[in-house]
């Protein structure tokens, strides 16, 4: 049996590299790790989450292939409706959603992806 630690980190296709990133940067404070510009991609994040990130500009919106989404713990939970609001990044499912001993907050990145911005690890499970 292998003994899983933690996400590695998630390999999405976005519409636009650049708006991408930014996003990421801004609102997680993500930085860029790898430029990859032979195959179009990234590698951004922190310590303790990445994001892989190729540009495919003929992605389609619609069929996210099964993705639901993805989920960042946030130490600083508290702050996150205020951010998401000077950033203009609309918050889904009317606020703040609570699950088990939790809270989460649901936005979309560019492309339309969903990220849970979770204020308990694994919702305390």
């Amino acid at each position: 049996m292998l003994h899983v630690s933690g996400i590695d980190h998630i390999n999405l296709q976005v519409r636009n590299l650049n708006e991408s990133c930014d996003f990421y940067f801004l609102l997680l404070g993500f930085v860029l790790l790898e430029d990859m510009p032979e195959s179009k991609g990234r590698i951004i994040g922190s310590a303790t989450a990445k994001l892989a990130l190729y540009e495919n500009p003929n992605l389609d919106n619609e069929d996210k292939s099964g993705f639901s989404h993805i989920s960042f713990h946030i130490n600083n939970f508290q702050d996150c409706e205020a951010l998401c609001n000077s950033l203009d990044i609309d918050i889904s499912y009317g606020g703040v959603v609570a699950w088990q001993k939790s809270r989460s907050i649901y936005i979309k990145d560019p492309n339309g992806y969903e990220i849970e911005l979770s204020e308990v690890w694994g919702g305390g499970l």
